[in-house]
């Protein structure tokens, strides 16, 4: 499978314009590592739920895929609400 990806981005690169960006090859792939071959493709990795369009740069060389693409939202935290905490008894309700 990680042949196919990287033939899918030889693909893309062969077939790019010169001066313009190759077109975004998907993959579910996430736990391949990025190779110097990949550098200035376009990759969408799959999180679970759509496709997010990273573009690889040298810096990103031998981490994964799924390293740029978050599987979940970070929890926001609201105001804390009565039994939060045992102090909580002695904030008033308004």
């Amino acid at each position: 499978k990680p042949q196919a990806l990287i033939k899918k981005l030889r693909l893309a690169k062969k077939n790019t314009p010169p001066n313009e960006k190759p077109a975004c090859v998907k993959t579910h792939l996430r736990n391949m590592i990025i190779l110097p071959e990949m550098v200035g493709s376009t990759v969408g990795v799959y999180n679970g739920k759509t496709f997010n369009q990273t573009e690889i740069r040298p810096d990103m060389i031998g981490h994964y895929l799924g390293e740029f693409s978050m599987t979940y939202k970070p929890v926001k935290h609201g105001r804390p609400g009565i039994g939060a905490t045992h102090s909580s008894r002695f904030i008033p309700l308004k």
